[in-house]
This record gives C-alpha cells, sequence and structure tokens, in this order.
C-alpha cells in the first residue's frame, strides 16, 4: 500500500489520507475484508500523528468504507446500502455541477468528464 500525503496542501491530512483509501478500494487495490494497517503503523510509514490517522480511520467508518474489527483493527467494509449512497452522491454532485455551470462547462463536457474519470475505477457497471 503507497500512501503519500502532501505536507503543503491545504486540504487537511485525515483527508488526504481518507481520500486515497477510497480510492484505493475504487481501483481495487483494496478489497473488501483486507485489513489497513494499525494506526501506529501507517502514521509511522506517512511521518504523521496517529490522531491523523485515527480520524480518517473514524471517517472511513462514519461513511461505510471500513469497521472496526477487534482482532484486525480496521477492514475495508463497503457500505451495501446503495441509495444512501446514491442520496449522499447527489448532494456533493449538485455543488460541483454549480461550480461548472458558473464557468461555462456544458452538459456533454460534465459527462464526458465523468465518464473519463470514471474508467480509471474500471468502467462503467
Amino acid at each position: 500500500m503507497v500512501i503519500e500525503v502532501d505536507f503543503n496542501s491545504e486540504e487537511a491530512l485525515y483527508l488526504q489520507l481518507r481520500n486515497q483509501i477510497i480510492m484505493g478500494i475504487a481501483t481495487a487495490q483494496f478489497r473488501e475484508g483486507d485489513s489497513l494497517p494499525s494506526v501506529r503503523q501507517l502514521a509511522e510509514l506517512v511521518g504523521i500523528n496517529m490522531h491523523t490517522v485515527n480520524k480518517a480511520y473514524t471517517v472511513l467508518k462514519q461513511e461505510g468504507y471500513v469497521k472496526v474489527d477487534r482482532r484486525k483493527g480496521a477492514v475495508i467494509a463497503v457500505d451495501v446500502d446503495k441509495l444512501h449512497t446514491i442520496a449522499e452522491l447527489k448532494k456533493e454532485l449538485r455543488v460541483i455541477l454549480a461550480k461548472g455551470s458558473c464557468k461555462n462547462v456544458t452538459r456533454e463536457e460534465m459527462h464526458a468528464l465523468i465518464d473519463e474519470i470514471y474508467e480509471d475505477y474500471g468502467g462503467l457497471v
């Protein structure tokens, strides 16, 4: 597992970790049931505070990407509640589409962009 953080980024470190783990799930780098490194291991590997890793894992748990197992630690467990996920995505996409609309990005350009990015995660299902 390769996780890198950008210490110069304005994005919080815990969000960088969260996003990289989500992208790892989407690209099958991480699969259902895989254990993530312990909080201590990942903090040492990346060179950040354990509380930062713990916060990332907590957010991932709240969002339904991991569950905490007493023996295995943080384990990939993708949320099976698809309707809930769709509602969350719709809320986030409203803002993204509004930004594009303000900058005159057309519907066709937005669709092409989504298709391009989605192909990175295994294509359309």
